[in-house]
């Protein structure tokens, strides 16, 4: 009667690695539990998440080893494999809400999340222009909500402005505004094949020490258009969380309970060390403390089937 924070299945997203072929259910060792799926058996996943009450999922793309190059020039492919998932989705079960991962690190070849120049940096300006294709090529698909996740600077103003020269003005965009280079997305890079094969990320993710830039970046990101922000990773950040929301209070705000969190979770139960249900429900229970709306996380099944049994 007086508890003040709720967790509901409808706080929650599930992610989804979509992969090229045929009848693909391929388990990832690092996360138990996850798989990745190919097109035709997506629709069996959709109807278990909306059985658990789960209304929104997001996708990322695992492309073939070989449809990868230098460019990324897959990731805005029309039969690309997010592509045809979103289609897939939009027919089979329009009720849910699509939204996917708008980087380039799935794709490239060299596993950055950008165009590199001569020297292997990444060239920020030139990748916006292929942000803005990935994008508008998900909203032709009938995508609901973009993501744009690598911490480029300027993308969501440069996705904003390409979607509604598209007509794409429906299309709401979920900013990856505060995403910290993090020792947490092991898993992740190991799921979608995404790990860079030189070098790292901390020329355009946020150093894990720093405070002040979350606000920075969460508030550049809602000037350009942003309709939701979001805090990556979450669990070592509910005072980003907090400190967002406050700044920001009415702006939908979304808690990435990434993989690393994920991986460390399923072991440690699998070693008998911990209650895995009480563990998860009160973890996310404290993100929907610290000001999360909705919370992104590889548990949303589980989570929302413990919730109402």
């Amino acid at each position: 009667m007086v508890r003040e924070t709720s967790l509901r299945p409808e706080h929650l997203i599930a992610p989804i690695f979509v992969t090229d072929g045929e009848d693909v259910i391929e388990p990832i060792d690092s996360m138990p539990g996850i798989t990745r799926v190919s097109v035709d058996r997506l629709t069996a996943v959709a109807d278990e998440l909306i059985t658990a009450g789960i209304p929104a999922v997001i996708l990322f793309g695992v492309p073939a080893p070989e449809r990868k190059n230098p460019d990324g020039t897959e990731s805005y492919a029309s039969d690309g494999a997010v592509q045809r998932a979103i289609r897939t989705l939009k027919v089979h079960a329009p009720e849910l809400v699509v939204i996917t991962d708008v980087c380039m690190c799935e794709y490239t070849s060299h596993g950055h999340c950008g165009i590199l120049d001569a020297k292997q940096y990444l060239v920020n300006d030139v990748t916006l222009d292929t942000l803005q294709r990935i994008a508008i090529s998900h909203a032709e698909a009938g995508a609901d909500v973009v993501a744009p996740s690598g911490m480029i600077d300027g993308a969501v103003g440069a996705i904003r402005t390409a979607l509604d020269a598209a007509g794409q003005i429906s299309v709401a965009i979920m900013a990856y505004a505060v995403k910290y280079s993090s020792a947490y997305y092991g898993p992740f890079r190991d799921a979608a094949g995404g790990a860079p094969a030189f070098g790292d990320r901390r020329t355009h993710q946020l150093d894990p020490a720093n405070r002040g830039i979350a606000l920075r970046e969460s508030a550049l990101d809602l000037a350009e258009g942003a309709d939701f922000l979001m805090v990556k990773p979450a669990l070592a950040y509910l005072d980003i969380v907090s400190a967002v929301s406050a700044a920001h209070p009415g702006v939908p705000l979304v808690a990435y309970n990434v993989s690393g969190e994920y991986a460390m979770v399923k072991a440690a139960a699998a070693a008998g060390w911990i209650d895995e249900r009480a563990i998860v429900l009160e973890s996310l229970t404290s993100m929907r403390r610290a000001g999360a709306g909705l919370i992104i996380t590889y548990h949303a099944r589980d989570v929302a089937m413990w919730l109402r049994a």
